[in-house]
């Protein structure tokens, strides 16, 4: 069933948390906003980011309550990524429209008017109303004193996907030149006159006689084999380089002064720091 006004007790004692569709946690309730004309329950703040310094506008729409958790129907970083807008009290038709933009739901006359009347929770989980125009709780009549609050900056980093490196191999023909010594065989007529020596070998055979005699000439040539050679290993690593970024944002505070009608420097002097 979806979430009622008397639920609200128990769903704005500050324990709490949002899960979205798969029950996976989102972050800790924060503040529940009400429909400025008839009550119900139509926005809730999540704190998100790095140590919860964020906080992320979800629908009510179609959420359901589990004890004093918030089931939403949509998803962890859907909600994560959604418009940054300032959760200080009033949700204005413009950024209300925003948000039903981002979240894709038909929101009607929705925007025609504002969003207000957050509701917090005390430690017992009863729940109170906050006024719209101040911000602050009713205060008691027994309660002289005022709270000053002011906006503090957390700064912290979260690790992004910029971009990926692939390693490819790839074939690359080229020509390759060597130069390689050959040999070959060539024919020299040797001439030799008739000697004691040679005598009986050169009177063997006829006196007039036709004759011939073979020689096998030889030579060299190139030859080119090829073969698989492996040269190096190559592999893709990274290294980590800081850098040092500034992160300017505004931040607000609350400032007191004391209104005397006898004394005009009373304001002046009363900033509160």
């Amino acid at each position: 069933m979806t979430i009622s006004k008397q639920q609200l007790p128990e769903l704005a004692g500050g324990s709490g948390s949002v899960y979205d569709a798969q029950r996976d946690k989102i972050g800790r309730i924060g503040q529940i906003y009400l429909d400025n004309e008839n009550g119900e329950p139509k926005w809730v703040t999540v704190s998100t980011g790095l140590f919860g310094t964020s906080e992320s506008f979800v629908p009510l729409t179609d959420a359901v309550a589990d004890g004093d958790d918030i089931v939403v129907a949509f998803g962890k970083e859907q909600v994560k990524d959604a418009p940054r807008i300032e959760p200080d009290g009033v949700l204005s038709p413009e950024e209300e429209h925003q948000l039903y933009f981002y979240y894709r739901i038909e929101h009607g006359d929705h925007g025609h008017h504002e969003t207000a009347q957050t509701v917090t929770g005390d430690a017992t989980g009863n729940a109170d109303t906050v006024d719209r125009d101040s911000g602050n709780p009713p205060a008691s009549d027994s309660d002289a004193a005022m709270t000053r609050s002011e906006e503090r900056l957390n700064v912290g980093t979260r690790t992004e996907e910029v971009g990926r490196v692939r390693l490819r191999k790839y074939v690359v023909t080229e020509n390759v030149t060597q130069t390689v010594p050959v040999s070959h065989e060539e024919v020299r007529v040797e001439r030799e006159p008739i000697t004691d020596a040679n005598r009986d070998q050169a009177l063997t055979g006829p006196d007039i006689s036709e004759d011939e005699h073979e020689v096998v000439l030889h030579q060299e040539r190139p030859v080119a084999e090829k073969e698989a050679v492996p040269v190096e290993r190559v592999r893709l690593d990274t290294d980590t380089v800081t850098d040092e970024e500034s992160v300017s944002e505004e931040v607000r505070r609350e400032e007191v002064e004391v209104e005397h009608p006898d004394d005009p420097d009373a304001g002046r002097r009363g900033t509160g720091r």
